[in-house]
């Protein structure tokens, strides 16, 4: 029969945390009566005693023992290859270049190894952060989490769902694309599933080198990683925010640990805002290729959206941001912006001769003409010379306006419906190097064009109402 558990002995800290939470609560049964702002207050102060209940100190102890051991196992792993010692950048590298298919399947391997070496402590992890969130109410961790976004777990999954519901069909389209893309590549057959290894990232977040124009390592080779901090920086203080402090460069831990050094560190970037004041530090491993580039940018999203909370009128449990997903995309705002053409010129990455002919298209939407946009899509374009980015837009396809009735669109033909139904993408003869991809966005559904350079184009629509795709042409051209 188990024991009942033992009441927590309790100090003159927890007490004092405890009253807190209790008044807290209390104070929100007037929510009412009080300012929006102290409202959200309230809600931050007990999310945060959530993390670390005085009602239970025994408990948080524990917990924080774990997390600590967590991260030093993570920190101090050594991953091998061959029985050598490869770091994660050398990890990273090779997944992204390497076309042997052994090598890059014995890499992607040497990256989990991992898991193993930290499975016990997180089972034993997550059963303490299950525990703290029951503290204060919560069912478990992840609903504790949920809670920073203002939301339910079933409101957040039913969030998600519709999110990958809409996205799914454009996602297969992108996934059938890339699975002939990399079959190309590595000279195999087309598999039912993309191979873990094949893609250029060893937990498929992203993936690079698929398009050849869109690889920039080549003009970023023989910089400094000190050039690449300082130049994403410079992209904040051309905004008008003012330069990092002088304790970011003294405190923060940007580049690699040197080969012979018997520190650890962790090799995930990361930016942080210490004190909620002007303290910001970033952990970071820079070297010279896009990867960091953009990845040094992104973190000091991070950090200067930090500093914008940094004002007097804005209370120290309000300087966190929206949400955590909304500092994501921040960062990832910024990286994307990092990575367009005039961007990349202006900071001397990309020569000054790589031009842009813009011309805008208005694509309309069912509804009304008055409510059309202007979209500009730029690509690579191999007729200038393989050194030219053209906008690229499209508005009529046979005789219909890419915005045109969803139901003409279906009867085209019933083998292009049995097509869509299936999700089937129609192969190319041939396949380039180089994709050409424009993405047409309206009020009523969205449009893909896959373009390539000498070979084919196929436009396929999205009807976000029916999330199916259906072709709207299969016609080859040439160039």
């Amino acid at each position: 029969m188990p024991q009942p558990r033992r009441p927590a002995k309790r100090t003159p800290r927890s007490m004092a945390m405890l009253r807190s939470s209790s008044e807290a609560r209390e104070l929100l049964t007037h929510q009412k009566e009080l300012s929006e702002i102290t409202v959200r207050q309230l809600k931050q102060l007990l999310l945060n005693a959530a993390e670390g209940p005085m009602t239970n100190p025994e408990l948080v102890s524990k917990r924080v023992a774990a997390e600590t051991k967590q991260a030093s196992l993570m920190n101090g792993f050594e991953f091998k290859l061959n029985g050598q010692k490869i770091t994660a950048n050398e990890i990273d590298n090779k997944l992204e270049k390497s076309t042997d298919l052994a090598e890059r399947k014995a890499v992607w391997e040497a990256s989990k190894e991992i898991g193993p070496a930290l499975k016990p402590n997180l089972v034993t992890l997550r059963d303490l952060r299950n525990g703290v969130a029951k503290e204060m109410k919560y069912p478990d961790y992840f609903s504790l989490q949920v809670a920073a976004y203002g939301m339910t777990t079933d409101e957040m999954l039913k969030m998600l769902d519709d999110w990958m519901a809409t996205l799914r069909p454009l996602y297969l389209q992108l996934h059938t694309w890339a699975k002939y893309k990399l079959a190309e590549e590595f000279h195999q057959p087309v598999p039912k599933k993309i191979p873990a290894h094949w893609i250029g990232n060893r937990w498929a977040q992203e993936w690079p080198g698929l398009v050849e124009a869109a690889n920039i390592d080549k003009y970023l080779e023989g910089r400094k990683p000190e050039w690449i901090i300082k130049t994403a920086e410079q992209f904040y203080t051309g905004l008008g925010f003012s330069p990092l402090p002088q304790s970011f460069w003294e405190k923060s831990d940007l580049y690699p640990v040197p080969p012979d050094s018997k520190r650890k560190k962790n090799t995930h970037a990361s930016c942080n805002h210490i004190d909620l004041e002007n303290d910001i530090r970033s952990l970071q491993s820079i070297e010279p290729n896009s990867r960091w580039f953009f990845t040094a940018h992104h973190e000091l999203g991070h950090g200067y959206y930090d500093k914008a909370y940094t004002r007097p009128e804005v209370p120290y449990l309000l300087r966190l941001g929206a949400a955590p997903g909304f500092h994501e995309g921040v960062g990832e705002l910024i990286s994307l912006a990092s990575s367009q053409v005039p961007y990349l010129q202006s900071r001397g990455v990309l020569p000054a001769r790589i031009s842009m002919r813009i011309r805008p298209h208005s694509f309309w939407t069912t509804r009304s003409p008055a409510r059309c946009r202007s979209f500009i899509f730029l690509r690579h374009d191999a007729a200038l010379g393989g050194g030219h980015l053209r906008a690229q837009s499209y508005r009529r396809t046979n005789g219909m306006r890419a915005g045109g009735n969803t139901s003409a669109i279906f009867k085209a033909s019933n083998r292009r419906h049995r097509a869509a139904k299936s999700f089937a993408t129609p192969q190319p003869r041939r396949t380039s190097t180089i994709l050409r991809r424009i993405i047409t966005i309206t009020r009523s559904r969205l449009c893909l064009n896959f373009s390539c350079t000498t070979t084919s184009r196929a436009k396929f629509c999205i009807s976000r109402r029916n999330r199916v795709t259906t072709p709207i042409t299969r016609k080859w051209v040439r160039g």
